[in-house]
Formats: C-alpha cells, structure tokens, sequence
C-alpha cells in the first residue's frame, strides 16, 4: 500500500500516540489533531485519505465534525468511542461514518480496519476519475447520463439516475434518508422522506426487470442504504 496520509482526532494524548504507533508498520503518514475544532482546521489546509475520529470529546464531539466534515468532503471515517449501544452505532453510519471501533481495540483489528478502508477509497477515486464506470453486470455513463444493463440502456428519471449514480460510486457507504434527500432533492426540498423509499423501490424494479441476477441497492435497516455486492443473497 502506498502511503496515506491519516489524522487522529483525540482529545487524549496517549490514544493519539498509541493509535500512531499502531499504525507505524502500515505506511501511513500520521497527523494528530487534539480537538474537533483543530481537527476541521486541519482539514481545511491539507488533505488527508482517512480520518480516525473519537466520539466524546469536550467542545466540539465527533458527531458535529463528522457532520461537518461531509458537508465537502468524502474521505473514510472511522469512529472511535467507548460505547458500544447499538443506537450510538447508528447514528454515526447516519450522519456519515464509514466505520465504528469500540474501545478498548486490539491493534490487529484497527490496522486492519484502517487498510480495508484505504482500499475502498482508493478504488472508489480510481473509479470516480472515469466517466464510464462497469461493475458486475452494468454499465454507468456519466456524461450520457445513462445506466446499461445487460448492454440495454434502463429508463431512469433524473432522480432516479442521481441516486443510482450516489450509490455505484460509493460501495459500502451508508446512506441514511436524510442524507440522500439532501444531497439528491437539495436543502430547500421539504417533501417526504419516503420518497426516497419510493425512487429506490423504482430503481430496484427496472434493473430486475432488465436481467441483473442480483439487487444493487441494499436496506441497511435502522439506518438507510448502501450499494449491495453481488455475492450477497438478495
């Protein structure tokens, strides 16, 4: 792997030494941030490839830099706190969140949660940089706005194409409602939720009904949607 550039953000010194420690042997440059607010600042004058973010933190916690940090960006994140209710869990693949690590962690399990991450947002900004993207049985064409299945173009609406679009270049994000109709239907859109629901019950059903062995989309229940590999049951 080559090397990638991660910040901690901690409010405890020593977890931010032990993670940096941690992660010495997978060749990631390290950089340390002490608070949310030095966290986004830090964000602001450089780029980083993964970010590694504790919950609790006094001032500014980890579910308002999380928040804010996806307003324009779209590096993994990986949260860390200890608590481990399942709602705490949630709501942080809600608001963005790419993974959650519960205290105290083994060493083995953050590395090698911290490379799984890296690989799929590299493979996700290899993909992004083409217009044209194939995978598993279809075909997405950026600049012609249209989706192939089976080499057949599938009738999708604007909103639904956006959504489709969302998901195929992201694999593995969680998307909650919320998130969707913010980033699909815009900030000023104050209809229903469930219209999401609709548009991806749409989608599912035209690409079925063009010949694709398997469902792309996938419920993540409590939480939202996320891209389905097809090696999962349907």
């Amino acid at each position: 792997m080559s090397q990638s550039k991660v910040l901690v953000v901690d409010d405890e010194w020593n977890m931010r030494n032990l993670i940096r420690v941690y992660l010495s042997e997978s060749q990631c440059n390290v950089a340390e941030a002490k608070d949310g607010y030095e966290a986004l600042s830090k964000m602001e004058e450089e780029s980083f490839d993964l970010m590694i973010l504790d919950v609790m933190m006094p001032g500014l916690d980890g579910w308002e830099v999380c928040t804010q940090v996806r307003q324009s960006k779209q590096i993994p994140i990986l949260m860390l706190t200890a608590r481990s209710e399942t709602k705490d869990k949630v709501h942080g693949l809600s608001i963005g969140a790419d993974d959650y690590l519960v205290k105290p962690f083994a060493p083995e399990e953050l590395v090698a949660r911290v490379e799984a991450l890296l690989r799929r947002y590299n493979f996700v900004e290899k993909r992004n940089q083409s217009s044209r993207i194939t995978t598993n049985g279809m075909t997405l064409d950026v600049e012609k706005r249209e989706v192939l299945v089976n080499d057949s173009i599938i009738d999708l609406t604007p909103k639904e194409f956006d959504l489709f679009k969302l998901f195929i270049k992201h694999p593995g994000r969680v998307y909650s409602r919320d998130v969707l109709l913010e980033q699909i239907w815009g900030h000023d859109y104050f209809g229903d939720v469930r219209t999401v629901d609709t548009h991806i019950k749409n989608v599912r059903e035209k690409v079925r009904k063009a010949g694709l062995a398997y469902n792309p989309i996938e419920t993540v229940w409590g939480v939202g949607y996320k891209h389905k590999e097809p090696d999962t049951t349907i």
